[in-house]
């Protein structure tokens, strides 16, 4: 997969949440411990949400095989280590979420240039919608996919 793909799936998430009313905080916040893809803010706390952006047929049910225990662990850590360089947010409730977003490749020799414009329209979950020359699905979203 394209990290250009990966940022995309991200992108859609995040546009579906703040369809929902949320607030994004980040997108791919670094630190020593890896990548937190979305962190978002909703009425009832935070959510730290992984994103897996495959396309069909992928060996990994659609990437959440890949979201094993060590990638809990490391998103856990990294998911601290922002709250202890947010001390305002640290007594929020948070939960992690997984995002699951399905894509059938089109060719798009535009998208490189194009993908931080891309705008998304209105859409639900299971509802493919076609942007920057690809047709993607938020297949599925699990809110609480893990806890400590």
């Amino acid at each position: 997969m394209s990290p250009n793909l990966g940022k995309l799936g991200e992108q859609l998430v995040s546009a579906w949440l703040q369809q929902q009313g949320w607030t994004i905080l980040h997108q791919r916040w670094r630190c020593y411990w890896g990548e937190l893809d979305i962190i978002a803010q909703f009425p009832e706390g935070l959510a730290f949400v992984e994103v897996k952006t495959r396309t069909l047929g992928s060996w990994d049910v659609n990437g959440l095989l890949a979201v094993d225990a060590k990638k809990q662990a490391k998103l856990w850590k990294a998911a601290e280590l922002f709250l202890a360089e947010n001390p305002h947010l640290a007594n929020c409730a948070c939960r992690f979420d997984v995002a699951l977003v399905t894509c059938l490749r089109q060719p798009s020799p535009r998208l490189q240039a194009s993908l931080d414009s891309l705008e998304f329209p209105p859409f639900q979950p299971g509802e493919p919608i076609e942007v920057g020359g690809y047709r993607l699905v938020l297949a599925e979203y699990l809110s609480h996919a893990f806890e400590e």
